[in-house]
């Protein structure tokens, strides 16, 4: 079975891209950049946003997303 992505938001940090969110038919993926596996799947854009975010280093400012 093949996965199709649906679409692709970068999450970008101060210091550069600290993550990503892919839309598939599973849901919202969230990936933190560097990591080897995916840190979890969410029903919505939202809260993989925030999941992405409550990985980040604490006290970290919401990153900025971009569609690709």
């Amino acid at each position: 079975m093949s996965t199709k992505t649906l679409a692709l938001w970068v999450a970008y940090g101060t210091n550069g891209v600290v993550g990503s969110i892919r839309h598939d038919e599973d849901g919202y993926v969230v990936t933190m950049a560097g990591a080897d596996a995916a840190a979890g799947t969410y029903p919505s854009l939202a809260s993989a946003k925030g999941a992405l975010h409550s990985r980040m280093l604490p006290g970290s400012d919401w990153p900025r997303f971009q569609e690709h």
